[in-house]
């Protein structure tokens, strides 16, 4: 049967109507479908978009942390990475293997509380390959699963949570919030991930249990989108999947509200914060709830803008922070909305929570206009057209519907729920949920301020792993496992073959001048009805005083605060009004202005950008807000080991007297400096179209771009800018260690690497092909395959050649556990020197494969093709220079892979840099053969 997911007229109109000075006409958006099931169950359903030779597969199991037993948390996450290392007929590693030479998007997977999902986009004549891995997954997998393998397993497991939760500035908050919100009888009462007990406490059998209850076809749906014949996919599907068993009937769980019986403040010290932040956390309803539509429309209001009440309470008028995040996520048996906000060093929390009750009571006096809930609605419409501008995003929304609204076409009744909010909608569900309802409140603070907790708080209970050395249980990875194959009718073990092979569709690209000497590239796009475009100011933090760097970013930060007749509130609504966004943001060699809009409202947005080009508003008081919030990122910065280990790699590299050396947001020294005379100085100077370069993809022509920037070139005057040109950096004679101490850290932080190659020498793209199986090619790649699958040292490692216009780093970064800090550095030091010598025949054809494959869906986002023009406005390349990198790779030898191995893959010249525990880890590194380390932050 085929199905239409119903247009968004409604939404359109609405959104239509908050500009009444300019008519738009409705635009209808269909997402087709057709949906088919299994006779074993399995739901499959398929979507066609022919812009594209790509189909996204995703295979998606009805089960996450929900379906798990107390005790046994974290299995579902488990599975998530378990169901992509082996698989009977695929054999060990063997989907990473196709993968990379089929030229996909790299397997990759995602777990909540709700639902497991693996998901891939690949070029289409991949498709029946993919079906035959997917069905593999289901039906023949589990017999691979061994002691080793799951002992293996569970290292990546925890040093993924080491990474993400453990080692991370309020990284706990979540699992001090769901400890309490939620009885300990509830399946949210732990955290996704698990504990490091239950998983290392976890047995085979547990496991394959586990596997067997849940991951059955009549659990899952399998959803194929893209460009491809729908009856031959259905041929496949049927082929691979009809003869594997259903499992036992899945009974729906009940949704069950979170429960709080009095307000509960609790506190914790944590060792990575530098500034205390007070969470908020009220229970609500489940996802698709009726007053789920009106909850999400209550944060954004309190929350988002210049005028919301907590922003104009806490930011303005108390100056306490600069930090407020507040929204309401829904799951499929509860929901919860969280108030967020990390206030100032100085500040105490107490402070903050008064200062919401006043915020609360101005939102209760004064309420939602009808003009802030069509501005609301209007940001939903173009999240909502975002999240489909790629084929895995259409599918993966279908999946969601399909799976928890029992239809993909739910979708039609969503935007409608949404359109339906209220204002008396709004004021309900504040009163019905929040107003003198009990709440989680948590205290995060740094160590040794707990003054700044709130009062009355009690210590929240957190484990914190203690870092042992030699206390990982050990595994023999590379053990084949032995096990009686699952039968099948036919001979699975046959890859299936290549379809027709796709034609690689390179976008049409226009180019353009202004009389004011802008560059124009462009390419028009109609798969949503949606353009992006960013103006590119060439200069950034190159053009900073050196001794005063952070004034590029203090700009970019205050251009959109506001204009010459706008304040910022009014500026604010006049953007989201229109469903748009614009973001001003600086980096190292430039200012980029990024923008996001519906269409229909491209003119009207083009003038907002032009009052921020030429009219800037200079605030005062939006000035020292900028400041003090910056000096607040810096201060977190310093405590993050990722942060610090990035900071301290580029004064390594570019050394002393360049300014790529600093920070882009400054220094706390220099940023208290700064003046908004600086801020002036810098715009008049260096802000010109005679350095920007404009690049627009969308739904409109060369002709309507080009006239919507009439006013702009002729009011905004060219002048003369010269960037610096700060000297390239040598490479060291000889390779050193250094080593940044962050006590107690869970993790090492490695960055390592030295000064390499320009994105146009031309040594820079084979480089980029010789690194692919070093480093470049996630679990196609030895550091992946070594660190992470054969000694479970890490979640993730990767090396590459940074380029740029001037001569960027070779690196190889990653997190570690910290027990094996020394270990991971000398098995990379290892890996590097044999490079070139064990580089075969066949890594040269898995690479070769990949990068040819792999142009299918090299421009299929908006994304995509945005970066495809910034390469060509930046370094004077051709259009279709991906046919040139397709010479080079089919050119390339394993001959001229070792030369370029021997070239810029050198250990012995890199600086080695560690940040991590320094009284548990330093020991030892000097083993590495670079004489001992140097000590960076020396009290």
């Amino acid at each position: 049967m085929l199905k239409r997911i119903t247009s968004l007229v409604l939404l359109v109109m609405l959104a239509a109507g908050c500009n009444k000075k300019k008519e738009s006409v409705p635009q209808e958006f269909n997402v087709e479908f057709d949906k088919f099931k299994l006779e074993n169950g399995l739901e499959v359903i398929f979507h066609i978009d022919r812009s594209d030779p790509v189909v996204a597969v995703s295979l998606t199991a009805h089960v996450g942390s929900a379906r798990e037993k107390e005790g046994r948390t974290g299995f579902a996450h488990l599975f998530e990475h378990l169901l992509f290392l082996e698989s009977e007929n695929l054999g060990k590693g063997g989907l990473d293997k196709m993968t990379a030479r089929i030229g996909g998007s790299g397997a990759n997977g995602s777990t909540n509380r709700d639902r497991t999902n693996y998901l891939q986009t690949v070029p289409n004549d991949a498709l029946e390959k993919m079906i035959w891995a997917e069905a593999d997954k289901l039906g023949w997998f589990i017999n691979t699963v061994t002691d080793p393998v799951l002992a293996k397993e569970k290292q990546v497991v925890k040093n993924e949570k080491r990474q993400g939760v453990d080692n991370q500035p309020y990284g706990h908050t979540s699992y001090v919030i769901d400890k309490n919100l939620y009885p300990q009888d509830h399946p949210y009462n732990w955290q996704v991930i698990g504990s490091l007990d239950d998983l290392q406490n976890a047995t085979l059998e547990d496991v394959k249990e586990f596997f067997r209850r849940w991951y059955v076809p009549n659990n899952v749906t399998l959803t194929i989108a893209g460009d491809f014949d729908t009856e031959q996919a259905k041929t496949w599907v049927k082929k691979y999947f009809d003869e594997i068993p259903a499992g036992d009937p899945i009974v729906p769980l009940t949704p069950r509200a979170g429960k709080v019986e009095a307000t509960k403040k609790l506190y914790h010290e944590d060792n990575f914060a530098r500034l205390p932040e007070l969470t908020m956390t009220w229970p609500t309803v489940e996802q698709y709830h009726s007053d789920s539509y009106a909850l999400d429309v209550l944060a954004a209001y309190l929350s988002g803008g210049k005028e919301a009440p907590l922003n104009v309470v806490l930011i303005d008028d108390k100056k306490l922070t600069s930090n407020i995040s507040m929204y309401n996520g829904t799951s499929e048996l509860a929901g919860q909305l969280e108030l967020s906000v990390r206030a100032f060093a100085d500040k105490d929390l107490d402070e903050v929570a008064a200062a919401i009750e006043e915020a609360f009571a101005k939102f209760e006096q004064e309420g939602i206009s009808e003009k802030d809930l069509a501005r609301i609605k209007a940001g939903q419409e173009t999240r909502f057209y975002n999240a489909l501008s790629s084929v895995l995003g259409k599918g993966v929304q279908l999946t969601q519907y399909n799976i928890f609204a029992h239809d993909p076409g739910f979708i039609n009744e969503d935007i409608q729920n949404v359109l339906a909010v209220s204002i008396e909608d709004v004021m309900r569900v504040y009163h019905q949920y929040i107003k003198d309802k009990n709440y989680i409140a948590t205290s995060f603070v740094p160590k040794g301020n707990l003054t700044a907790a709130l009062e009355g708080s009690e210590k929240a209970e957190v484990v914190e792993e203690q870092i042992v050395q030699g206390a990982e249980e050990s595994f023999d990875a590379s053990i084949q496992a032995s096990y009686e194959k699952v039968p099948s009718s036919f001979d699975r073990s046959v890859e299936p073959p290549y379809g027709k092979s796709p034609e690689v569709k390179i976008p049409e690209v226009w180019e353009e001048s202004t009389a004011n000497g802008m560059k124009l590239y462009g390419i028009e796009n109609h798969e949503v009805p949606l353009v992006q475009f960013t103006m590119v100011i060439e200069g950034g933090q190159l053009l900073d005083d050196p001794k005063k760097v952070g004034v590029a970013n203090l700009l970019a930060q205050l251009l959109t605060k506001g204009t010459k007749n706008k304040t910022t509130a009014e500026l604010e609504d006049a953007i989201e009004q229109l469903g748009a966004s614009i973001e001003v943001y600086a980096g190292t060699e430039r200012t980029n202005i990024w923008v996001n809009t519906l269409s229909r409202n491209y003119d009207a947005v083009m003038d907002l950008v032009n009052e921020i080009i030429l009219e800037p508003r200079w605030d005062t008081v939006e000035f020292d807000l900028a400041k003090q919030a910056t000096i607040s990122r810096i201060r977190q910065m310093e405590a993050s080991p990722n942060m610090v280990a990035q900071n301290e790699f580029n004064k390594l590299i570019y050394g002393e007297g360049n300014i790529r050396a600093q920070n882009i947001l400054g220094s706390i020294e220099s940023v208290e400096e700064i003046t908004i005379d600086d801020l002036k100085m810098y715009y008049d100077k260096f802000i010109s179209p005679s350095v920007t370069r404009m690049h627009v993809v969308g739904d409109l022509g060369k002709a309507d771009i080009i006239a919507s920037l009439k006013d702009l070139t002729s009011a905004w005057k060219s002048k003369e800018v010269i960037v610096p040109a700060y000297e390239a950096p040598a490479r060291a004679e000889a390779a050193k260690v250094y080593f940044y101490d962050i006590p107690d850290s869970k993790q090492s932080m490695l960055q390592f690497g030295y000064p390499a190659l320009t994105s146009t020498d031309p040594d820079y793209y084979p480089a980029v092909v010789m690194n692919y199986i070093l480093g470049g090619g996630g679990f196609a790649s030895r550091l992946t395959q070594e660190l992470r699958e054969g000694k479970g040292y890490t979640y993730g490692i990767r090396s590459y050649f940074s380029g740029g216009k001037v001569a960027g780093p070779f690196s190889i970064s990653s997190g570690v556990r910290s027990n094996v800090t020394y270990e991971s550095a000398q098995l990379i030091k290892d890996i590097l020197s044999d490079y070139s010598e064990t580089y075969t025949q066949e890594d040269l054809e898995t690479t070769q494969s990949f990068m040819i494959k792999s142009n299918a869906r090299a421009f299929e986002t908006a994304g995509a093709k945005l970066n495809m023009l910034e390469n060509i406005s930046e370094f004077g390349w051709d259009a279709d220079y991906v046919k040139d990198r397709e010479r080079i790779v089919n050119e390339m030898t394993v001959e001229r892979v070792q030369e370029l191995a021997g070239n810029y893959l050198d250990p012995n010249k890199m600086i080695w840099l560690i940040v991590g525990d320094a009284k548990t880890q330093l020991e030892g590194l000097e083993k590495l053969g670079f004489g001992k380390p140097v000590m960076i932050n020396k009290d």
